[in-house]
């Protein structure tokens, strides 16, 4: 079999935590110094399954020991893994893993790092109507016929006109790739970044952090199950301490969201969906009024098949 045939297995890990407003992802330094998602290839041998496998990378690699983790997606496009020495196709199976073990590893970053436009809780980006829509309008115009065109167009509706949607991580990090706005499009293409007739006066620049490999298009996928999962498993409460204030619950959701929220709004939505109990007791913070504290309610698992926090319409206005 020619070695160009061949398909080996990798195994990686999108492990995020949040910290008050902070959402982070566990990376490690690879090549150059360039962020990476923990990863290592799967040996049939030594690995039971591909869970265990990538338990094993992870604590090699980080000295963390993986808690609630779920299969993400395989990523298997043609070149993704540039690196690879054998000359063949590498598939990856990306899984997400959540944690409120944050202290316990180095390596945690911001996950806006790598994807700023994502951030809506102040305001809007700037960078989404300075850089981002002037380029993808060249991008539209750019296309080589009509109807190209006409499908950019819609695409750069979808991801970056009226009625934000914070779903569409990916589908956003994908455009932009496309559009030579990201640094992994010139290192996967071979194409001079400062040839870019797309970026019009920032000739060079990229938007965000790039990444290993396709790591960040890895990581996008994660953040957009993550918010999905918001709205309909109780995920967020793997993330949280056993006893958190509404607001820390409140902060975190928002983090995640990247979107803020209506106090009241979320207070009643937490209530209306019976996902937090009273613990009897109460904060105790250097500053301002002690506030009550809560717990997850388990019992909501049994009464309602989708507990969750449905965030349509719970929005607080942006600047």
């Amino acid at each position: 079999m020619n070695v160009k045939d061949t398909v080996s297995i990798g195994l990686s890990a999108a492990i995020v935590a949040v910290e008050g407003e902070h959402p982070s992802v566990l990376v490690v330094a690879h090549e150059g110094s360039l962020d990476a998602l923990p990863f290592g290839p799967f040996d049939p041998v030594d690995h039971r399954t591909l869970e265990s496998g990538l338990r094993k990378w992870v604590g090699e690699q980080t000295k963390f020991d993986l808690g609630y983790t779920e299969q993400l997606y395989t990523f298997g496009d043609k070149g993704r893994h540039l690196s690879a020495g054998s000359g063949g196709r590498v598939v990856s199976v990306g899984y997400l893993a959540l944690t409120r073990q944050m202290r316990e590893a180095p390596g945690w970053r911001g996950w806006y790092h790598y994807f700023p436009w994502e951030d809506w809780r102040d305001a809007k980006p700037a960078m989404i109507d300075s850089v981002i829509l002037p380029a993808l309008k060249k991008f539209v115009k750019d296309a080589p016929d009509s109807e190209t065109a006409e499908l950019r167009r819609e695409r750069v509706n979808v991801c970056f006109g009226e009625g934000w949607d914070e779903e569409r991580v990916l589908e956003r990090y994908e455009l932009l790739y496309e559009a030579g706005l990201v640094e992994e499009f010139y290192r996967d293409s071979g194409h001079n970044k400062n040839e870019n007739k797309n970026q019009g006066n920032k000739k060079g620049a990229s938007l965000g952090t790039p990444m290993l490999f396709d790591h960040r298009r890895i990581l996008a996928t994660a953040i957009a199950r993550l918010r999905g999962k918001l709205k309909y498993r109780p995920v967020v409460f793997e993330l949280m301490a056993p006893a958190f204030t509404l607001l820390e619950l409140q902060r975190a959701v928002e983090a995640l969201a990247g979107l803020r929220l209506h106090k009241q709004n979320f207070r009643r939505l937490v209530a209306e969906q019976g996902l937090v109990e009273g613990t009897g007791k109460f904060s105790t913070p250097a500053r301002g009024r002690p506030a009550e504290l809560f717990r997850f309610r388990r019992g909501v698992l049994r009464e309602r098949p989708a507990p969750g926090l449905r965030l349509g319409g719970r929005r607080a206005r942006s600047g």
